[in-house]
C-alpha cells in the first residue's frame, strides 16, 4: 500500500480524530510576475483532473492557521497575502467525483463517511510572486503547478466558482495597500504599477489617469532617483507609504 492510500485508509478508519469534521479551507493562490499572473492547481493521483490547493482544519488550530498551512506546505511562502473572501456551504457539496482516486489507491471509504459527504470549505486567497515559490504536491496529488487563467482547465468540485469569486475579490480590493506591496519590490516604476493593475484586472488603463489617481490615494511617493538600465529614459522610482 502507498502512503497516500495508508494515510487515506487511516482517515477513514477512525484516524481522522484529530480533524473538525465536514469542515476545509481551500487556497486560490495567484502568481504574479513580470506582468502575468496565474493560478496554482493540483492534479489529484489517478485522475485527469484539477483542483485548488486545500485540507481539512485539525482540531488544535485557528482556521486562518489552517490555510495559512496550506499555503506554506505547497509553496514554501509565509508572510504573504492571504485573507478569508467566502464560505462555500451549499448543500450539494460532494467529494463523489474523488471516489475513482480512493477506490485505485485500493481504499473503499466507508458509507456516507463524511469525508465524502457534504463538506463545508472556507475560502481563502493569496497573492504571491510566482517566480519566488518552490511547489511541492500533497499527498493525495501527482503535480503542482501555475496555470494560467485563462487557459486552464475546468476544475473538480465548485473550484471554477471559487476562483471566479477571489479573481473579483482581488480586483475589488485592489487598492488596499498589502495586495500591491505584495507583489512588487520596495521601488517601483509607476509602468510596473500599472502592469500589475491591467494584468489584474484584465484591461487597459490610460497612462495619465492611472498615475493621477494612485497619487492622489496617498498609497505611493515618488522617490528622487530614477530607474537605470532602460534603453530610453529613466522612469522616476515610487514606493508605498507604510504608514497609509
Amino acid at each position: 500500500m502507498t502512503a497516500a492510500a495508508s494515510l487515506l485508509a487511516k482517515l477513514f478508519d477512525g484516524g481522522d480524530r484529530e480533524l473538525v469534521s465536514h469542515l476545509s479551507v481551500d487556497c486560490t493562490i495567484f502568481g504574479f510576475h513580470a506582468g502575468r499572473m496565474k493560478v496554482l492547481l493540483l492534479r489529484w493521483k489517478h485522475l485527469s483532473e484539477w483542483s485548488l490547493p486545500g485540507g481539512f482544519v485539525r482540531k488544535d488550530e485557528p482556521i486562518d492557521r489552517a490555510a495559512e498551512r496550506v499555503l506554506r506546505e505547497r509553496t514554501g511562502l509565509d508572510d504573504v497575502y492571504l485573507r478569508q473572501f467566502h464560505t462555500f456551504g451549499g448543500t450539494d457539496r460532494r467529494e463523489a467525483e474523488l471516489l475513482p482516486a480512493f477506490r485505485a489507491m485500493g481504499v473503499e471509504p466507508p458509507a456516507e463517511h463524511w469525508i465524502v459527504s457534504r463538506v463545508v470549505s472556507v475560502g481563502y486567497v493569496a497573492l504571491v510572486d510566482f517566480e519566488k515559490a518552490g511547489l511541492t504536491p500533497d499527498e493525495f496529488s501527482e503535480e503542482c503547478r501555475w496555470w494560467e487563467l485563462a487557459s486552464r482547465p475546468r476544475l473538480l468540485f465548485d473550484h471554477d466558482e471559487m476562483v471566479a469569486l477571489a479573481l473579483e475579490t482581488v480586483r475589488t480590493q485592489l487598492d488596499y495597500l498589502p495586495l500591491a506591496a505584495n507583489l512588487l519590490p520596495e521601488k517601483f516604476t509607476m509602468p510596473e504599477l500599472q502592469a500589475l493593475y491591467e494584468t489584474v484586472l484584465g484591461r487597459r488603463l490610460d497612462r495619465r489617469n492611472f498615475q493621477k489617481r494612485m497619487l492622489d490615494q496617498g498609497f505611493i511617493e515618488r522617490l528622487g532617483e530614477r530607474k537605470t538600465g532602460g534603453a530610453h529614459r529613466s522612469p522616476y522610482l515610487y514606493r508605498f507609504v507604510t504608514s497609509a
